[in-house]
Order: C-alpha cells, then sequence, then structure tokens
C-alpha cells in the first residue's frame, strides 16, 4: 500500500505559513507530512530556517488526522539524544499518537553552528548508534544512566511519556549504512529512489519487514500550478514539494 505525503519545507516557509500549509494538506487528502529541520536554508534565496520543533507542536495541534514526521533530525550534534528523546516523546503525546522520529546523521549545512567541527562519515554513524541506543532506553520510561564513546546520560528519565511508543525512522544510504542501522529502526527513510535500498533492507537479519510492519519513505519533487503555460518547446518540469512514502 503506497501513501502520499507533503513535505513542510523549513527552508521555503516561515512558522505560520507552514502550519497553515500543514492544515491545508490534511483537508485536501495526503495521508502524513514530513517536516526538515534546519538552522540554515539550503539556499540564501529561499530565506527561511524556523525552529522545526516548535511548527511540529503547532501543527500537531492545527491537524487531527495525518501522520507526522521529522526528515529528518540529527540527535548528535546540535541536540543531545537525551533531549531529542524527550522532543519526540512531547510531540507524540500533542499528536496522540501520530509522529514519527525521522533521524540521520546529519550535514555540516546545519550542524556546523555549535562550532565543534564536522566529524568523519565513520564518526556521525557511531554517534547516531549510539544516539538511538540512549532515545529507545529513555523510552522505555525508565531512570537512564548512560556512558557511551561520543555520549553519556547522567539520571535522565522523561516524565510525559506516550503510552504509545515513537517509532524511529533512520536515513541511509549504501549497503553497509543499511545493514548496520535496518536492525535499530523501526522504518527506512531513503535519500536515493532505488529499488535496492529496500531489497537490502529486507535482507538483513534483525531488520523489521518493509511493507509490514515496517516502511520505507521516500521523496520525489514535484511542480504544480493551477493553469498551463503555453510553451514553443517540448514540455519541462522542475522543484520541489512532496514525497511518497511506501508500505
Amino acid at each position: 500500500m503506497t501513501n502520499f505525503g507533503y513535505t513542510l519545507m523549513t527552508e521555503q516557509s516561515g512558522p505560520r505559513e507552514l502550519v497553515r500549509y500543514a492544515s491545508a494538506a490534511e483537508q485536501a487528502g495526503f495521508d502524513f507530512e514530513v517536516m526538515s529541520d534546519h538552522y540554515s536554508p539550503w539556499l540564501t534565496e529561499q530565506g527561511h530556517a524556523p525552529y522545526a520543533w516548535s511548527v511540529l507542536g503547532a501543527v500537531a495541534q492545527a491537524t487531527s488526522r495525518v501522520g507526522l514526521m521529522t526528515y529528518v533530525t540529527c540527535p548528535s550534534m546540535r541536540y543531545h539524544p537525551a533531549v531529542v528523546a524527550q522532543k519526540a516523546a512531547t510531540v507524540q503525546l500533542l499528536s496522540e499518537g501520530r509522529f514519527t522520529l525521522g533521524l540521520g546523521s546529519g550535514e555540516n549545512l546545519n550542524e556546523h553552528v555549535i562550532g565543534a567541527g564536522w566529524p568523519a562519515v565513520e564518526t556521525r554513524q557511531e554517534m547516531l548508534t549510539e544516539a538511538i541506543e540512549i532515545i529507545r532506553q529513555l523510552h522505555t520510561g525508565e531512570l537512564v544512566t548512560y556512558r557511551g564513546q561520543h555520549f553519556d546520560v547522567d539520571s535522565a528519565w522523561i516524565w510525559d511519556l506516550p503510552e504509545q511508543p515513537v517509532e524511529i525512522g533512520v536515513a541511509v544510504a549504501g549497503e553497509r549504512g543499511i545493514r548496520h542501522f535496518a536492525p535499530l529502526a523501526d522504518h527506512l527513510v531513503a535519500v536515493e529512489p532505488r529499488a535496492d535500498l529496500v531489497t537490502t533492507w529486507n535482507s538483513v537479519a534483525g531488520a523489521p519487514t518493509i511493507g509490514e510492519p515496517a516502511r520505507a519513505v521516500g521523496q520525489i519533487p514535484i511542480c504544480w500550478g493551477p493553469t498551463r503555460t503555453p510553451r514553443s518547446g517540448p514540455p519541462m518540469s522542475s522543484s520541489a514539494g512532496s514525497p511518497a512514502g511506501g508500505r
């Protein structure tokens, strides 16, 4: 079964507009909505970068049916994973069980702002692994103390925790990344349109099978206009907006 979603792009719109778009997308019949989590836009001309988690809280109240998802959040640089666990639990409560936590290893564009440098990919994947472990432990409702290679947690407890656990999607690319993260995740976030990502994922021991119960979530850029503009040459297509997720 294929579900169709809408991307709330924090690089292209301000927070009030994003909430309006979210409500309109739900009314138009989209099944779910994902939101980028950027500190800076991709291009200066885009001109926006509101705080995604505040917007998600507002969207959770402005909508009632659609699924919500971060697409994606880096839980290892700008945010400590213990804080991400708290934020995800809160959004899950506000949305009454409609939220999926999409995670990734981050991009220099957004994460450099804290002045901690930009680790190599192997280090970022180690950090993401520890972050997922911490978030999973905190979402059990237990008091957590954790000592890792990259992160420490000292007597942390999520006070407002939803009864329905927050499921985690992980953005992966390449066979090595899939084989490492598939057993740690609930869903695949595909960063490129390749069917072999799903095939490889489903071949990994311990990974949830895509189709049931896992989902593969991907994104395609589309362009739509209310009128047709006459052209002298062949038709062309371009730019951005909504993802399609397949079950």
